[in-house]
């Protein structure tokens, strides 16, 4: 079955439909509503990205597609540890390829001391620079999660962030509030009296709920499980999760990962009570 897929995608992969492809794919894949189904599919699509990659190794578009796609399979799909860390790694690598494609001193920034790399940000690239900075340092923060358990990798945090809030700056409600998501799980991975800054978290929180409308409904479930789970506010944590389950999950760009956050609220919600005796 799966061979027949890529067969058919790789029919349908001729003049302009190959340059729309990365795009298509992406929007196809975040506005389905069934995620056993992308679940089921992505396999596919992530050989045909290979395949597209070693076809155009030199084409931005695909490796910033076949970096999202990877790493949105590590983070997600994948249950097997092993695997996930595989898949963040291949992430990470095109994530990174694209990045030196788009620029070379752009590729040798991101490994300078965070001091350097913020300052070189800040003085040689714009709003015009997002979409590829954003897609490396979204690579990256999944690499960091996948690897959570390795040092080496759990101190590349702060550059992460620092490049997160850079984005931030130039434009705070890139990716309908997802890159607010991201700075909100980052500055609730630790308690206040750890030295974290979860009142910082719940406040990237809220803005990413404001700059959705509501929609962003992973927003309102990581709100729960990484703010009010660490301040041990039941009120706050169910009332998030409640409000979850009870959104039509239907919005543009935002379906699938609705959908899968509806699933992660029941969970957690059931877990409640047993949490917060």
């Amino acid at each position: 079955m799966k061979k027949l897929l890529i067969a058919a995608l790789a029919a349908s992969l001729a003049g302009c439909a190959v340059g729309k492809l990365p795009n298509n794919l992406s929007r196809s894949m975040l506005n389905h509503d069934d995620p056993s189904v992308v679940a089921a599919g992505a396999p596919a699509y992530l050989l045909l990205l290979d395949a597209l990659v070693l076809t155009y190794p030199d084409d931005e578009d695909y490796l910033l597609a076949a970096a999202r796609l990877y790493g949105a399979y590590a983070g997600v799909f994948s249950q097997d540890p092993v695997q996930a860390k595989l898949m963040a790694d291949k992430a990470m690598g095109y994530a990174r390829r694209a990045l030196c494609e788009f620029d070379e001193d752009a590729c040798a920034l991101v490994d300078k001391p965070e001091a350097d790399m913020v300052y070189g940000l800040k003085n040689n690239y714009d709003e015009d620079d997002i979409a590829v900075f954003y897609a490396y340092a979204a690579a990256k923060a999944g690499w960091i999660q996948a690897n959570s358990e390795d040092w080496s990798a759990i101190a590349e945090l702060g550059k992460t962030k620092a490049l997160m809030q850079w984005l931030a700056t130039l434009d705070p409600e890139y990716d309908q509030g997802t890159l607010q998501v991201y700075l909100g799980v980052m500055e609730t991975q630790i308690p206040p009296s750890l030295g974290g800054k979860p009142e910082v978290g719940r406040e990237h929180f809220e803005r990413a709920i404001a700059i959705s409308e509501g929609h962003h409904l992973m927003a309102k479930v990581l709100y729960a499980k990484q703010y009010a789970r660490l301040m041990f506010d039941k009120e706050l944590h169910d009332r998030l999760l409640n409000e979850a389950l009870a959104a039509d999950p239907h919005a543009e760009g935002l379906t699938l990962i609705n959908r899968l956050a509806q699933r992660q609220a029941a969970v957690l919600l059931e877990e409640s009570e047993e949490f917060f005796e």
